[in-house]
């Protein structure tokens, strides 16, 4: 049977080091000058004497002493390694005893184009006190050790040098897939180059080398660590090894989801398993058989998951479309159908298939999304594994009957305290792996991430028809806002929104019906704070008692050793005073719904919404921001940022007057400064700000202002500049193109 190589070569990447080469060499030769020019002196008589009983090798590229790692099958704390004289020539690494004529050769490492070089770095330094590079070949490798780094650094750009130069290695698959592509009219002598290939078909014997190349040694390193991977050569085989478990696994999910996170983790490993899968269902003994399909079941999640180079997805077609002319009106078929289906809309995923999915999948077939939308509604939405969140808002629109709206839609991940809007080009399949991942730790199952549709920008708030399920999505979104805090108003307005909800949703008052939980109704970050306030107020009281009672040591020995206690007993008295304060709010508002007899739910949501208006901040979106920072003004203290349809404003939590606002006209541009930072620029300030959601402000920022200008100019009949660019290819915005434009 032929069998194939092993590994592929890899370029060094400079820019993964940690190690800043040129403040390196200059402090190292800074520091030993001595060392720099003994170490020359040598290096130039080892040289001349080599040379002088040799004679001048052309082979030769680079010789010198290095110390060599000395292997032993105990490990020990300590750094063993011995003195060796290595000469470096275009075809091998090798070592000897001494630099002499008839000095014994110890060893040596053949260069090929799958070779890799492990360059140095600070913390193997630090650790021994020795510079070090790591050659990797076929069997074994090679760990170089030196006190000097600039001798290092020139070792490993000659070695580096020598693989370089070395020809591509392929594999016979490789050779094979080159054949096939140049043939791909011609059946006779494709079917030919099956027949006498083996390699290319299905084989229930164990695997020993990939099927494409992969460099030696360190292929998965930097995830070595963080999850277990060796080299690509073994994860690789560890994969087929798996394929052939799977063709008789009874639930086969686990193992699929598997290998496809292998595959995510590992880039270089997806055109192997590719090729594995394509020999796995190729000529298989049993076709259509439960083991035959498991391998076009996994092939049909890879389709949905990534996509191979170019070279091998040609490859992957043609066997398609082998498949389907070789089983017509099969199960093999359906699946090969499906599958050339799936590679034209592919893109690189985030997450693998859920178990849900891959149960789709595996059927072929399609599943559902539950989207939640006004409150508690929620509905079924059909999705596949490349349908993205842009696509399902578009649907809704339509399912919804609002698809003339001019306010703008939008998917969010939320759970009881988060909230995270989803980008329109987010693929939903992702969000449900992810929200599987996590219900899998969750410890409160009320608290599960769910997905919703809602009110995503408020351009036109005031025009919505009252009958229209739009305008139950405006009152829904801003009775989330009141009872999350983020409306500023006395406890007697709530008190009265937390009524109006009750009438909207048990409708008249009655005894036979369950009440909601009060953290439904009514903002409970307000009870808290006036319960606290209370109970601190009450234990300094009782302090300030104690204290004129005992002599002054006496007390501050007392309150040293009840500390601790004192705090168990503020908690215990927090935790109670909270329950009857919470039941005598709930009786309040109860109440205060007993007067609301005869009102609508119409009515309801109209009351609610012309309370919820009168505050300047309604209709905008409110982020909490930090470091809030001008010329004139700096504030430590966190902020609501009020982001709308007409400009910006800034509040102090829990203020009903904004700080400072601001137009779109007033702002000159806006920019994201790093990860949690963003700037906008006024005519006379910058105001820097810190957020967790800064994509998601600066992109309402960007929506709000180019229909603010859009508007205007309609209405001036005159253009504006108009902002461009979407939020992923463009950090920085300009919003005029002339500075010298009057502020307003």
């Amino acid at each position: 049977m032929l069998m194939c190589w092993s590994c592929w070569g890899v370029g060094l990447d400079w820019a993964s080091s940690d190690l800043n080469l040129t403040e390196s060499l200059a402090t190292d030769t800074a520091d030993r000058p001595e060392e720099i020019l003994e170490e020359r002196r040598s290096l130039t008589k080892e040289k001349m004497k080599r040379e002088m009983v040799t004679g001048v090798d052309q082979g030769i590229i680079m010789q010198g002493w290095l110390f060599k790692e000395v292997q032993h099958n105990v490990k020990t704390p300590w750094l063993r390694i011995r003195k060796h004289w290595f000469v470096l020539t275009q075809d091998s690494l090798d070592y000897y005893t001494n630099n002499e004529l008839n000095a014994k050769q110890l060893g040596m490492l053949v260069l090929t184009s799958l070779c890799s070089v492990l360059w140095p770095d600070k913390g193997t330094y630090k650790g021994t006190g020795y510079w070090n590079i790591t050659v990797y070949g076929r069997k074994h490798h090679y760990q170089l050790f030196t006190k000097h780094l600039n001798q290092c650094i020139q070792w490993a750009c000659a070695i580096q040098n020598v693989i370089n130069c070395k020809a591509p290695v392929e594999t016979p698959t490789l050779l094979l897939i080159q054949d096939i592509e140049e043939n791909c009219t011609n059946s006779e002598v494709l079917e030919n180059i099956y027949k006498w290939n083996p390699i290319l078909q299905h084989t229930q014997n164990p695997l020993y080398s990939p099927l494409l190349p992969f460099p030696y040694g360190i292929g998965a390193h930097h995830l070595k660590n963080t999850k277990g991977y060796t080299t690509l050569h073994d994860e690789a085989v560890k994969v087929f090894n798996s394929l052939q478990h799977l063709e008789t696994e009874q639930d086969p999910i686990p193992l699929i989801q598997g290998i496809l996170q292998t595959c995510l983790d590992l880039e270089p490993l997806r055109d192997e398993i590719y090729c594995q899968l394509i020999k796995q269902t190729s000529n298989p003994p049993h076709v259509g058989s439960i083991s035959d399909l498991r391998n076009w079941q996994l092939l049909t999640c890879m389709s949905v998951t990534f996509l191979p180079s170019t070279t091998v997805l040609k490859y992957l077609r043609f066997h398609i479309k082998r498949s389907q002319d070789q089983f017509p009106k099969t199960e093999v078929y359906k699946y090969a159908e499906f599958i050339a289906n799936s590679l034209v809309r592919t893109k690189c995923r985030k997450c693998v298939p859920s178990c849900e999915e891959i149960l789709v999948l595996m059927r072929r077939e399609e599943m559902s999304c539950i989207i939640h939308y006004a409150g508690s509604k929620f509905c079924k939405v059909t999705i596949n594994s490349h349908s993205t969140a842009g696509e399902v808002v578009n649907s809704l629109l339509v399912t919804l009957g609002l698809g003339h709206s001019q306010n703008q839609f939008a998917l969010f991940e939320q759970n009881l305290t988060d909230r995270w809007l989803v980008a329109d080009d987010t693929v939903v399949a992702d969000i449900i792996t992810r929200f599987e991942n996590l219900a899998i730790n969750m410890e409160e199952p009320e608290n599960q991430w769910k997905l919703y549709f809602k009110l995503y920008c408020f351009l036109d708030s005031s025009n919505i028809p009252k009958n229209n399920l739009e305008f139950t999505l405006l009152f829904e979104q801003a009775h989330e806002m009141v009872t999350k805090s983020y409306f500023p108003a006395s406890e007697e307005t709530l008190l009265a929104l937390a009524a109006l909800r009750l009438q909207f949703t048990i409708r008249d008052f009655t005894t036979h019906v369950p009440l909601p939980k009060l953290q439904e109704l009514f903002p409970v970050h307000v009870l808290k704070a006036r319960v606290q306030q209370s109970v601190k107020a009450l234990l300094s009281t009782n302090n300030k008692g104690l204290s004129h009672l005992l002599p002054g040591a006496l007390a501050s020995s007392l309150w040293g050793s009840t500390t601790q206690k004192q705090k168990l007993e503020e908690e215990q008295l927090l935790k109670v005073r909270l329950k009857e304060e919470a039941a005598a709010l709930m009786a309040t508002i109860v109440e205060q719904w007993k007067q609301l007899p005869g009102m609508t739910q119409l009515e309801a949501m109209t009351t609610y919404l012309s309370i919820v208006r009168e505050w300047s901040g309604y209709g905008a979106t409110l982020f909490e921001v930090g470091a809030f920072m001008n010329s004139t003004v700096s504030v430590d203290q966190m902020l609501w940022l009020a982001v709308g349809a007409k400009g910006l404003a800034l509040y102090k939590q829990g203020d009903v007057e904004s700080m400072e606002s601001f137009d779109y006209q007033q702002i000159l541009s806006f920019e994201v400064t790093d990860r949690n930072t963003f700037k906008i620029s006024l005519r006379r300030k910058d105001l820097l700000f810190e957020s967790c959601k800064v994509q998601e402000i600066v992109q309402l920022i960007k929506i709000y202002s180019a229909n603010h200008f859009k508007t205007q100019a309609r209405s001036d009949h005159r253009s504006r500049p108009i902002i461009t660019g979407s939020l992923a290819n463009s950090h920085h915005c300009n919003l005029y193109s002339d500075s010298s434009t009057e502020e307003t």
